[in-house]
This record gives C-alpha cells, structure tokens and sequence, in this order.
C-alpha cells in the first residue's frame, strides 16, 4: 500500500461519513485512475433505497455506465471496508482489478456484532477473486493506526445506536 492509496483511503472516510449524516450506513468508496485521478465518490445508500447499494456496489454500478472495461482495468476501487461478496462480484463484471481497503470483514464483524442491518459473509475477498478468472491485486486491510481508527470511529456510534 502506498502513501498515495493511504491518502485515497481516507477520502473514503470523508465519504463514508456523510453517507452516514444522510442516514445510511458509515461506508465509503471511491475510484481512482491509474495515476490516482478520484473518478468518482459513493457512499452508502442501501439504507434509503435497495440493499443491494453498497458503497461499492453502487460505485461499480456508474463506473460501469461511464467507462470502458479496458479504462476500468486501470483503474483503483478504493473502499473504507473489505467489500462483501456481491461487492467483489461487481468488480469482476465491471473489470476494476485493483482494490485497496481499510478494515478486513473480521475487524467490521467485530464494530457491527451480530446485527441484522449489516450480515457479513465470513469469506475474504482475496478468495472471491481467486475463484474468478481475472487477476486482481488486493491491497489491505491498511497497516495505519491512524487511518484505522478514523474509519472505525463513525462505526463505533452508528452500530451502538442500532
């Protein structure tokens, strides 16, 4: 992880924080070019409209709509938290083949417990890929102490008032 995607990442923190001010669960994501270049910004809007938009989900969903898949093979998805299944799944389709990711699905498992909002698949998403037939390069969870504790903090209220 570079000192570039550390600085991406926590722009998906800013992301992930206002998804939250509007309601919806704290998760953010973003994707970049490959010379760093933000191309879009999504947070999560499941809550209000299908839970099927994830952050990322929903991110891929427009990159899709506006790029090539050769334009998006180059490209980064940046996101505050290891994306779920369905999420790796949009990747693949869409031809992001380069994740980088704050917190694992194991560090989130243990902010959300055992809540109904937020069911977590307990499969990482380096095995996801690996069951595809692209190659992809996955970056995380962050190394940072700091960063890992600005993605965390909004977890910390939004779950416990759940």
């Amino acid at each position: 992880m570079t000192d570039k995607d550390i600085k991406l990442l926590y722009e998906t923190v800013k992301v992930a924080h206002e998804a939250m001010l509007g309601g919806n669960h704290p998760f953010g994501a973003l994707l970049a070019d490959e010379n760093g270049e933000v191309l879009l910004r999504q947070g999560n809007c499941s809550t209000h409209s299908s839970p099927c938009l994830h952050a990322e989900t929903a991110l891929m969903i427009e990159a899709g709509k506006r790029f090539s898949p050769e334009k998006l093979a180059s490209c980064s998805l940046y996101s505050t938290a290891e994306p779920c299944v369905m999420c790796c799944g949009a990747m693949y389709w869409t031809n992001v083949r380069r994740l980088v990711y704050g917190i694992s699905e194991v560090q989130l498992l243990k902010l959300t417990g055992s809540n109904d909002l937020n069911p977590t698949f307990s499969l990482p998403c380096i095995d996801v890929f690996e069951s595809g037939q692209k190659d992809f390069v996955v970056c995380g969870p962050a190394k940072d102490p700091r960063l890992i504790a600005a993605i965390i903090e909004d977890h910390k209220s939004f779950w416990k008032s759940r």
